[in-house]
């Protein structure tokens, strides 16, 4: 790094107090503890300085200044990722772009232009004065940015028929390492104009440079949603009807796996909830037509051929309170067991073909593994999360529960499928980015050097140490 001002006590940055607003940089202990770790259950390291700026221009300075000292800056958007994808490794400057938060909507061109640090659903409220929605459907929702969904090419429970944050993003203002303002991409559908270096920081968890403006396209609030739960005898019966669902051509607009353990949890964290504990997929389809109950009369058709238990149709006020529970499961799990808590949250993709084989790959490695393990998933699109639940102060155990990780994930991969579906890379999925990628890794890697010569964003995320050829 150039001009590296490490010191034992950390890096110098008082420099901050030259380069951004007066009130917009924490030097206090206190404040650099909390943010120290984001809601992963990796371990923290305290930054050196917080610092707030209030536009593109104070980013734009902020990251010039650490760039000729090289002080490390760690882009900070909501603290919701469950990587580690935001926790200051190296210290120095945690930049938060909270502060910067405009929305301006434009209807009649379907596209909404935002500061990276408006609120995915704070947006959405907006939007729906316009009849509109930014349409991925985070679990996260009401804290996650659109800073951090672009950065870490964030998707939800509506991906499977509106596709992921990438899927959506037209252009986007990026500040680069040395502090230069660049707008990559176009207020439009399509381009083919040059390289498309929007999808290149989409997906880059900052670092390879900093977002502070997205505009994305939008959907029209559909005038019609229908929803089911339907039980089954297995996780492989539910599993092959979602792979028959999707293939059927049948487009939901949610479809979701919930194991027997999750409704477990969720019953006990929503006493009157009173779900069967069965393997269960709670399906959604979107209509601006009648067709909409033929459609649920197919999809019922095909889990009937996979011998479902029981399918009980849901009214509107219905979904909205079995996708309120659904988002509370990171909750319900935490509290399920007292002093117990959550080793990892697992989040692989595989073909739609091949969910059964990973959902078997879970069930497996939890009973050899001896865990107490709970699987949900966007499974529409392929998507599958679990969670064990250890007693913090077994070493043992909380090893077995990473066992479990790297086993589930090296399957995923071994299917061809990914490492992670949307929660990113950041510090706990590194170690499989060469798996995954192969001789592809040290493009990567010259990519990183061509926009972060001196390694000062978000450093020891996504890339492995070294360079690696298989």
């Amino acid at each position: 790094m150039a001009g590296n001002a490490a010191t034992e006590a950390g890096y110098d940055c008082g420099f901050l107090d030259e380069v951004v607003s007066d009130g917009r940089i924490a030097h206090e202990r206190s404040v650099r503890e909390e943010y120290a770790e984001d809601a992963s259950p990796h371990p923290g390291r305290r930054p050196d300085a917080v610092v707030w700026p209030a536009d593109t221009a104070e980013v734009a300075a902020v990251l010039a200044a650490a760039n000729d000292r090289g002080v490390p800056v760690t882009p900070w958007s909501g603290g919701s990722g469950l990587e580690g994808n935001a926790i200051p490794v190296e210290g120095g400057i945690v930049l938060n772009t909270h502060e910067i938060d405009h929305v301006e909507v434009s209807p009649a061109d379907m596209q909404a232009t935002v500061g990276a640090g408006v609120v995915y659903d704070e947006l959405n409220e907006r939007l729906a004065r316009e009849g509109l929605c930014f349409a991925p459907g985070i679990s996260s929702g009401d804290v996650a940015t659109l800073g951090g969904m672009v950065a870490t090419n964030a998707s939800g429970f509506n991906a499977v028929r509106y596709g992921e944050t990438r899927d959506h993003v037209r252009r986007l203002e990026v500040v680069t390492a040395d502090g230069r303002i660049v707008d990559c991409g176009r207020d439009v559908v399509k381009t083919s104009a040059g390289y498309s270096l929007k999808d290149l920081f989409v997906g880059s968890e900052g670092t390879l440079g900093v977002v502070t403006e997205v505009t994305v396209g939008l959907v029209g609030i559909p005038e019609h949603r229908r929803a089911a739960l339907v039980t089954f005898p297995s996780r492989v019966a539910a599993s092959r009807a979602v792979s028959d669902i999707v293939g059927s051509g049948l487009v939901p607009g949610a479809l979701e796996f919930m194991d027997e353990n999750a409704i477990r949890m969720l019953n006990r964290y929503h006493p009157g909830l009173g779900l069967e504990v069965a393997p269960t997929l709670l399906i959604e389809l979107h209509a601006n037509n009648d067709g909409i109950d033929a459609d649920l009369a197919f999809a019922e058709g095909i889990c009937a051929d996979h011998d479902m238990l029981g399918w009980e149709a849901a009214g509107e006020g219905e979904v909205d309170d079995l996708w309120q529970a659904r988002r509370d499961k990171y909750w319900a799990t935490k509290s399920y067991r007292d002093e117990w808590d959550i080793a990892l949250v697992g989040d692989v993709v595989v073909p739609i073909s091949r969910y059964p084989d990973i959902v078997g790959a879970v069930a497996e490695a939890s009973e050899d593994l001896d865990l107490v393990t709970s699987c949900v998933g966007h499974a529409g699109d392929g998507n599958l999360h679990f969670t064990s639940l250890v007693d913090p102060d077994d070493e043992g155990m909380v090893e077995r529960a990473h066992e479990l990780n790297e086993r589930v994930v090296e399957r995923a991969i071994a299917l061809g499928g990914s490492a992670t579906g949307e929660h990113g890379v950041g510090l706990g999925k590194r170690k499989f980015m060469a798996r995954e990628h192969g001789p592809a890794l040290d493009l990567m890697r010259t990519l990183k050097d061509a926009f972060d010569p001196d390694g000062i964003l978000n450093p020891g995320k996504v890339l492995p140490e070294g360079r690696e050829s298989s």
